[in-house]
């Protein structure tokens, strides 16, 4: 390390920054891991947000942008930035999308994957909503997108046979 750790702290996190966005605790956590103490980190971070150059508000709308255009579903995006430090206000404020814009963004993800042909048979719905869910979105917007599982003879046969 530099002679001077603040210095190095610093040179390390504008070099950081000038890559992408991070958020004030990815900053810290990447410091931290390359050897700089907790003083000198909190330190370099809390001065690169008072300059401006540090900025969570602008790490969380581009990661909202990325993580939408990646179709990913409200809930995964909120996990995501409750991990990287943003508080649940921020978070939701940048999130706000209508219940609608949920289904169509659900919608083109999984025509996205699938194509546009309904699921056939039982197999075919749980794989689409399997992978709805994982792409974090709710319940509720998975029915409506997905819609009611298909019939099987099998079940039915099962269904009647109790």
């Amino acid at each position: 390390m530099a002679a001077d750790p603040v210095a190095a702290a610093k040179d390390l996190a504008l070099r950081l920054l000038a890559r992408r966005e991070h958020s004030r605790l990815e900053l810290r956590r990447k410091l931290a891991s390359r050897g700089h103490a907790p003083e000198t980190t909190e330190a370099v971070v809390a001065a690169l947000a008072a300059k401006g150059l540090q900025s969570d508000e602008r790490f969380t709308a581009a990661y909202v942008r990325m993580a939408l255009d990646r179709g990913h579903g409200e809930h995964k995006i909120r996990a995501a930035l409750r991990e990287r430090g943003i508080d649940a206000a921020l978070a939701a404020s940048a999130i706000a999308v209508d219940a609608e814009g949920w289904r169509q963004r659900a919608t083109a993800a999984l025509r996205k994957r699938f194509g546009e042909a309904a699921p056939g048979n039982a197999a075919a719905w749980s794989k689409r909503t399997r992978f709805l869910a994982g792409r974090g979105f709710g319940s509720a917007t998975v029915a409506a997108v997905v819609g009611a599982c298909p019939q099987t003879d099998g079940l039915e046969a099962m269904a009647e046979g109790i």
